[in-house]
């Protein structure tokens, strides 16, 4: 048996190839020119690029409208006031997530309500969401966590029953197919993020999608300081904030576009290979394969880890195991987002009107098992960017991952 890297033997993965990212080519170039040159560089103008972006993006996601946004934080904010979200409301979230899907909920005013997840997908589960509504429950923010979609089959008869607001976070999501049609597009509302680690990024930035109107013409006005784009003048019909993505960003997110499809293409296809030779190892099982999802875009993706089945050792151990073989990898945002010091009651109090705050969840109490135990035992992730490498590349994480299993007993004495 090979030397375990971590106990001086020679890497598996030694030579790994993993694309930089962001990717950048001579077409991001000329379009950062070409703005530049334009001297046009705000998108309050009619035909600007910020528009031209958002025309493309809701074809990409066969949405009927867009709206370009300064990140994917505010696009959340953005949709839970076009939708009618107020201050008191309660918004249900997943408990694994990061921290913008809750954040996004208490800037508007609104109660953050912390849903377990589903043991199998860890993405927000069906029936805790329906035991978690009660009269104050306004909306509903489900997170692709990693790109892997939210069941929509349970959730949107849950939803629709109780006459809730459905935000899809999809800052994890783009190009992830449900039965043919992409995610955020399905609900009322699509967030999408375009932070510089994302599959789409201009560095910061964001979009909402949506298929209704009054939505779209509510949440238009909103983003633009009250605003109607292209109207002359210093108009405004309400009181509001700007959202607006400049037009440096929806120029290079207009050339990062053009080749989503084809990277998202060779992502699901490794991915769908690593899956299945992970799962033959044992105890690193990927999520699982639903014939309902159709395309699968990646932001993670991520492995089950079961210590039983590599001899009890902890997957802290395993992580770093991993690493020293030369595999990146890491357990995500490492804790339910409850537990962060932000939702502490001293903090959150600062943030909610005095209103508010009696109607507060105790989140410093809150224990939901099945997220805790998935944050602190069994998840392990890879970035993205890893999923760009051949196959060649991922068969090394294949190997690797079996070289670890195979050397375990030497391991569990480090």
């Amino acid at each position: 048996m090979a030397k375990l890297a971590v106990l001086g033997g020679k890497q598996a993965a030694k030579g790994l190839n993993i694309p930089a990212w962001p990717f950048v080519d001579r077409e991001d170039e000329r379009m950062l020119v070409k703005v530049l040159k334009g001297r046009r560089w705000c998108r309050i103008y009619p035909g600007s690029w910020a528009e031209k972006f958002e025309k493309a993006y809701a074809k990409w996601n066969q949405a009927k409208y867009a709206i370009a946004a300064a990140n994917g934080t505010v696009t959340l904010e953005l949709s839970l006031k076009a939708g009618g979200v107020k201050i008191g409301d309660e918004v249900l979230v997943p408990a694994v997530t990061f921290i913008a899907s809750a954040s996004a909920i208490s800037e508007v005013g609104a109660i953050p309500i912390f849903v377990d997840v589903d043991p199998g997908t860890f993405q927000i589960s069906p029936e805790a969401l329906e035991a978690s509504i009660t009269k104050r429950t306004k909306a509903v923010i489900a997170v692709h966590y990693g790109g892997y979609p939210v069941n929509f089959d349970k959730i949107i008869p849950i939803v629709r029953k109780h006459k809730l607001l459905l935000v899809e976070d999809c800052a994890h999501a783009h190009g992830t197919e449900w039965k043919g049609r992409p995610v955020g597009s399905i609900g009322d509302f699509g967030s999408f993020s375009f932070q510089e680690s994302k599959s789409l990024s201009s560095g910061e930035g964001g979009a909402i999608l949506t298929n209704n109107k009054k939505y779209y013409e509510e949440a238009s006005i909103i983003h633009n300081i009250g605003r109607v784009v292209g109207k002359p003048g210093y108009g405004h019909f309400i009181l509001s904030s700007n959202y607006r993505l400049s037009e440096f960003q929806a120029g290079v997110l207009l050339s990062q576009l053009s080749r989503l499809t084809q990277q998202t293409n060779h992502k699901y296809k490794m991915g769908e290979f690593l899956a299945k030779e992970l799962n033959k190892i044992g105890g690193v099982d990927s999520l699982p394969r639903d014939k309902r999802i159709t395309k699968r875009g990646y932001y993670f993706f991520i492995i089950k880890y079961d210590a039983r089945q590599f001899g009890g050792v902890h997957r802290d151990k395993f992580l770093s195991a991993l690493r020293a073989e030369g595999v990146p990898c890491g357990a995500a945002y490492g804790v339910p987002l409850y537990k962060n010091y932000a939702f502490c009651r001293a903090q959150i109090e600062k943030v909610l009107p005095s209103r508010v705050v009696g109607k507060l969840p105790n989140y410093e109490k809150l224990y939901l098992p099945v997220a805790e135990n998935f944050c602190a035992n069994q998840q392990i992730t890879l970035w993205h960017p890893l999923l760009l490498t051949d196959r060649n590349g991922i068969q090394k994480i294949i190997d690797t991952v079996a070289k670890i299993k195979e050397n375990i007993d030497e391991l569990k004495k480090v």
